[in-house]
């Protein structure tokens, strides 16, 4: 009986002294897809539900939809932070000359007016406690938080105060989100969730 080889140990399994940097998710062979950095430790994604994959194509469209010509809403792509963070958002949206090449890979932070979470089970720190303090330190000025609660999408919106540097709730939305900034939507919020939960609760 032959014994298959065992396989090398992937470069990014045992990070250098210091910590990885934006730089290397670019260079690093083999990472996982949608890998993030964040202070400079490689973050997998777990398998997503059901609820967060039409949670993110609902707003990465509405966004697309919705956005002036100035603008353009991107899911799931990586940012620029600094120099060891380099978190990947649900959707971004960014200025239109951000867009500089289809061959790149992430956006400067400077560049973003919008970043938007579907929390997951194992991402629920991530989005309520560390990603929002370090796009409130990119000077992000918007933030959305999106959440399932009991098969309903809620969504926490949040504006950055200049004078603190610090991100400001500046509403909760369940049925119906409507806001002015940073430009006008008006979503119903209940298209997220499959008409069949109100019959069988598999959505939940």
């Amino acid at each position: 009986m032959s014994i298959e080889p065992e396989a090398p140990e992937p470069r990014w399994a045992v990070p250098p002294v210091g910590g990885w940097t934006a730089d290397d998710l670019d260079t690093l062979p083999n990472l996982p897809p949608h890998t993030e950095l964040i202070d400079g430790s490689l973050v997998f994604v777990s398998p997503q539900t059901l609820f967060h994959t039409r949670a993110v194509d609902f707003f990465n469209w509405q966004l697309q939809s919705l956005a002036p010509p100035e603008l353009e809403a991107v899911r799931e792509f990586t940012i620029d932070v600094d120099f060891q963070n380099r978190p990947e958002p649900d959707v971004v949206v960014v200025r239109a000359d951000a867009v500089e090449s289809l061959r790149q890979t992430r956006f400067p932070a400077s560049s973003v007016l919008l970043a938007v979470e579907v929390v997951s089970d194992e991402s629920v720190t991530r989005d309520r406690e560390t990603k929002p303090v370090k796009y409130a330190r990119a000077r992000i000025p918007h933030y959305w938080r999106v959440e399932n609660q009991d098969g309903r999408a809620v969504v926490y919106v949040f504006e950055l105060e200049p004078a603190t540097g610090a991100y400001t709730s500046t509403g909760i939305f369940h049925d119906r989100m409507k806001v002015s900034t940073p430009f006008p939507v008006d979503l119903d919020l209940t298209a997220i969730v499959s008409r069949r939960r109100a019959t069988d609760g598999q959505d939940r």
